[in-house]
């Protein structure tokens, strides 16, 4: 997994007034919090930011103030839902080689069994517990030939090493289901007549 670096220093403005200067100037505000400590209200870089959340689980090595350097991991973004730029972000405290918990997406491989059948995602990303520098990006799971009715539960998904299931074992997690087949219409014609009769 890789680590991001990001530059952010302590804010003592709070409120709309002062998040919307944050913003304008292309940054975004954020609040660190965990391992008991008083959270820490941030002013982090907008761009950078944003390129950092596009790995999921995204390691971030946080330089405050020049002071002191944290680790963090992302646990709450909240975006414009128009412009869909970032509003806020809440990072919570890591430390190397402690356990936290995440979600990681789920991707699939392979073509279904023909037929037409769909793949539901039951659970598009799934509860694992990691060690915090070593959270996988996701997970892959081949559905090749899979037909209607069949599922694939957590505990069928191979794990890299370190990771663990929290979850219970025996969660869908993807399942295959039948093509909605319209009638014939003469079967339903047919149907009709004997409800009348």
């Amino acid at each position: 997994m890789s680590e991001v670096k990001l530059t952010a220093s302590t804010r003592t403005e709070f409120g709309k007034g002062a998040a919307r200067r944050i913003r304008r100037a292309n940054q975004v505000p954020g609040v660190l919090y965990g391992h008991g400590s008083d959270p820490i209200h941030l002013t982090l870089p907008g761009h950078e930011l944003l390129l950092a959340l596009r790995t999921p689980n995204v390691l971030i090595s946080l330089d405050i103030d020049g002071k002191s350097t944290e680790l963090a991991i992302p646990k709450d973004v909240q975006r414009d839902p128009v412009k869909g730029f970032l509003e806020h972000v809440d990072l919570q405290l890591v430390q190397r080689g402690e356990k936290v918990n995440v979600e990681i997406p789920v991707h699939t491989e392979g073509e279904l069994a023909p037929g037409g059948n769909l793949l539901e995602h039951v659970l598009n990303a799934l509860p694992v517990e990691a060690e915090a520098t070593h959270i996988p990006e996701s997970v892959t799971v081949s559905v090749e030939g899979l037909e209607a009715g069949a599922s694939i539960l957590a505990k069928d998904i191979e794990l890299p090493k370190g990771t663990t299931l929290t979850v219970e074992g025996d969660t869908v997690v993807l399942q295959v289901l039948a093509a909605q087949a319209e009638e014939p219409s003469g079967e339903a014609a047919e149907g009709e007549e004997a409800a009348e009769a």
